[in-house]
């Protein structure tokens, strides 16, 4: 850390780059941002952070973050309780939320499986999951673990531990994004697409 600093903005500087993703030119930044706002804004960023440590909780259904007991989708009477989206984290639940499309409701498992990292099934809500299916009749679960190979092995291991039970299992379809061009992709990318496939209904297709 630069002595150019007073020590209370080196202090500023060195919490803001623990944050992820933030190294001590961008710490340094937020900081100069902090300094030239006023008193009444400081304040107000110290107790928003102060506020979510102390009100946030997770919610005792979903695992999702919630101001109470419950958080507002599982709240929410509107939704199919029996089709849940299984996610990671919440970062997740939220990008799936904001496409306004899925009516059902989440559970949020808080990792995937990372055995280099110690996390194993009893790291993650797998347990909690499986209680809830059972409680809840679930009818369909929807894996929306992330495309990686840690994400891939969670998914996995919820096929392996819903085997034999009468609860119908998807995966969210991985592959081309919308609007791309198939010769910038990647193999993986293009493998995983071919290996997602759906058929593509006959009636009422009309070809020009």
């Amino acid at each position: 850390m630069s002595k150019a600093h007073a020590l209370p903005v080196e202090n500023l500087i060195r919490e803001f780059s623990r944050f992820p993703g933030v190294g001590e030119k961008s710490a340094a930044r937020l900081a100069a941002f902090i300094l030239k706002g006023s008193a009444a804004d400081a304040r107000r960023l110290a107790e928003a952070i102060i506020e979510v440590k102390e009100k946030i909780t997770f919610c005792r259904s979903c695992f999702n973050l919630a101001e109470e007991d419950l958080c507002r989708i599982c709240r929410d009477g509107t939704r199919d309780a029996q089709v849940v989206c299984v996610v990671e984290e919440p970062e997740g639940l939220v990008a799936i939320e904001e496409c306004g499309t899925f009516p059902g409701v989440f559970h949020v498992l808080h990792g995937a499986l990372a055995p280099l990292e110690g996390i194993g099934p009893d790291q993650l809500k797998l347990r909690e999951l499986m209680d809830r299916i059972e409680r809840e009749q679930v009818r369909e679960i929807i894996i929306a673990t992330n495309p990686t190979v840690n994400g891939d092995s969670t998914a996995l291991l919820i096929c392996r531990m819903l085997e034999g039970s009468k609860v119908g299992i998807t995966r969210i379809a991985l592959g081309v994004p919308m609007g791309s061009d198939l010769k910038y992709l990647d193999k993986m990318t293009l493998a995983k697409s071919i290996e997602y496939r759906r058929e593509i209904p006959k009636a009422g297709v009309s070809v020009p």
